[in-house]
Parts: C-alpha cells; structure tokens; sequence
C-alpha cells in the first residue's frame, strides 16, 4: 500500500489494516520457515506496510498532544 492510500483511511480502517497485516505476516513468515513460500520477499513488503500503518498512526497521535 502507498502512503496516500493509508492516510485516507480511517481510524478504524487502519487498526483493521494493520490487524490483517499482522495475521498475513505471521502466516507468510511460517510459509518461509517451511519451505513453501511462494514469494519469500513477501515478508518484507508486509513488514514495511505495518511500519507505514504504525508510522501514520504515531504521527496522528502526536499531533493531539501538542
């Protein structure tokens, strides 16, 4: 997902995001360890994604404190 993308998504939309993104890593990184991944450079792309998700999400925060 671009970032874009993500910042136009709600609150709620985005915890969903990231909740798939977590369950899609954890799925992926178990294709990996046995050897049946179809693209093991899938990891890091979701990996990166969940960052981007987090990212958006600190900076939202952040900008309620001040």
């Amino acid at each position: 997902m671009k970032k874009k993308e993500l910042k136009s998504l709600g609150k709620e939309e985005m915890e969903k995001q990231l909740k798939d993104l977590m369950m899609e890593m954890m799925k992926a990184k178990s294709q990996v360890a046995a050897g049946s991944a179809k693209n093991p450079g899938q990891v890091k792309q979701i990996r990166k994604n969940i960052a981007r998700i987090l990212t958006i999400k600190n900076k939202e925060e952040g900008k309620k404190h001040e």
